[in-house]
């Protein structure tokens, strides 16, 4: 096979790689479904104590997955007839994973086919491999809901209302900065 073919085969084969990549789409602002691995959670641990979660895939920017977490905690505080709330625990963790995908490489007279080294032995440079890094973020919380009273004592609280009001339309090149 002539080397043009083959330098061919390998720009056809990145290209089809980058459109595949170009479908992936942030997480949307959803419930978590059976089987899903985005969306957000919330579980009510007691009465004015809730835990909140939003998980997002590998298109969603860490900002985003923790703007959608005070999103849902601002949700869950009107939904449970609060006006505010405090966050008594709050974090994000970043999940890697990291990809080796082998190189097609046609040798001259001892074969081919997908292999992590020549097949005469010994590669000094290594296997030729693409490696591939995904991160993905999961934000969770753990907030306590407060009525107005509480929360005019307390300088720590967040107003739902004011973070739904910010955070429920998404900002356009026009808006400028609160």
């Amino acid at each position: 096979m002539p080397k043009s073919a083959n330098i061919l085969k390998a720009a056809a084969a990145s290209l089809l790689l980058l459109a595949l990549s170009a479908c992936v789409q942030p997480a949307p602002f959803a419930p978590r479904g059976a089987g899903q691995q985005t969306g957000y959670t919330d579980r009510q641990l007691a009465q004015n104590r809730w835990r909140v979660t939003f998980t997002g895939n590998s298109a969603t920017p860490r900002e985003q997955v923790e703007d959608f977490l005070l999103l849902r905690a601002a949700q869950v505080t009107l939904a449970a007839g609060g006006s505010h709330f405090l966050f008594d625990s709050r974090d994000t963790q970043a999940k890697t994973r990291v990809t080796a995908i082998p190189e097609y490489e046609p040798g001259p007279y001892w074969g081919r086919g997908w292999r992590f080294r020549p097949s005469f032995g010994y590669d000094p440079f290594g296997p030729d491999v693409d490696i591939i890094t995904t991160t993905s973020f999961q934000a969770y919380a753990e907030i306590v809901i407060l009525t107005d009273d509480q929360a005019s004592h307390e300088p720590r609280a967040v107003d739902a209302k004011a973070v739904i009001a910010h955070l429920a339309t998404p900002p356009t090149a026009s808006t400028p900065p609160v």
